[in-house]
């Protein structure tokens, strides 16, 4: 579960394996090994990922299915325009 969730976050931020990994300090081929399920990432290198992609350890694990966007140093006003857009694309 963990290899396919982060191989799909990888994607949707249109990054290759050698991007990730220059951007946590690894090897492409450490980060094959994660998506592939071979190996799993330490717990610090957990946390890193969560963080860089924005999602708990726990939705990377797949123990949870939500996801969410940082809105850290946004206005409340801010935040209220963001939920609103999300809102929208909701609705059929």
């Amino acid at each position: 579960m963990f290899g396919e969730n982060l191989k799909k976050l990888r994607i949707s931020y249109s990054l290759s394996q050698i991007q990730l990994a220059g951007k946590l300090g690894v090897s492409k081929q450490t980060v094959s090994n994660w998506e592939n399920n071979n190996i799993l990432p330490s717990v610090d290198m957990l946390i890193r990922l969560a963080r860089y992609f924005s999602v708990s350890t726990d939705y990377l694990l797949g123990e949870d299915t939500r996801t969410y966007i940082e809105v850290s140093g946004m206005t409340m006003e801010q935040v209220a325009h963001i939920q609103q857009i999300i809102n929208d694309i909701r609705r059929p």
